[in-house]
């Protein structure tokens, strides 16, 4: 790329913790990444106080106003396209996509899963979890698709669960391994160091 940094937008729904973990790798200069939107689809998200606090362009964006969900993804690829937006990150972004976003931003959308899919997808993981008798839980990147919770890997952590853990106690642990791997994964996709085969990432020779 040239010397203009990586444009991130960041999507949120709730505390944002995981975009802080972005915010921070960024400051300290472990992602050649700016944060050039962060959007919400809930107006009192602590997430966007967090964008606010760092300097960042914050935009509340109402789905009761819109008359469908196509008008409102809409609304979403106009203001992403607006900030030329090279990733588009989902931090906890409680909105499944439509297929017209996931078009307009084709292999330029990630997220991150409290599980180590394809085991337990969707809500509820770590209720899910422990109910099985997981022995091991986690966390997962993976680029998104059609599929919920269901397009290719790019980076896992393994997180073992103990006989005494609660889902609390599983939660805030799976929630630090996020906190490493999601930079890890942006990282590598900024340096372009994977490319996809398959249902498979691969690390580039």
């Amino acid at each position: 790329m040239s010397s203009e940094k990586f444009k991130l937008a960041v999507l949120v729904s709730g505390r944002g913790s995981n975009l802080q973990a972005i915010i921070d790798s960024i400051e300290k200069n472990n992602l050649a990444a700016e944060i050039s939107l962060v959007l919400s689809n809930v107006k009192d998200a602590y997430a966007l106080e967090r964008g606010k606090k760092h300097g960042l362009e914050v935009v509340f964006l109402d789905p009761k106003v819109f008359p469908g969900k196509a008008d409102y993804e809409q609304q979403m690829i106009d203001l992403l396209q607006s900030k030329s937006v090279d990733l588009v990150c989902l931090a906890g972004f409680m909105r499944i996509l439509g297929e017209k976003f996931i078009e307009a931003f084709s292999g330029k959308i990630i997220n991150i899963h409290p599980s180590l899919l394809p085991a337990f997808p969707g809500l509820n993981v770590q209720k899910k979890a422990l109910e099985h008798g997981a022995k091991f839980s986690g966390c997962t990147v993976h680029f998104v698709n059609e599929e919920v919770d269901g397009g290719p890997i790019i980076k896992q952590a393994v997180v073992p669960i103990h006989d005494e853990d609660s889902i609390d106690s599983l939660s805030e642990r799976i929630l630090e391994q996020e906190h490493i791997i999601y930079p890890e994964a942006i990282r590598l996709i900024i340096e372009d160091k994977i490319k996809v085969s398959g249902r498979r990432v691969l690390q580039k020779a």
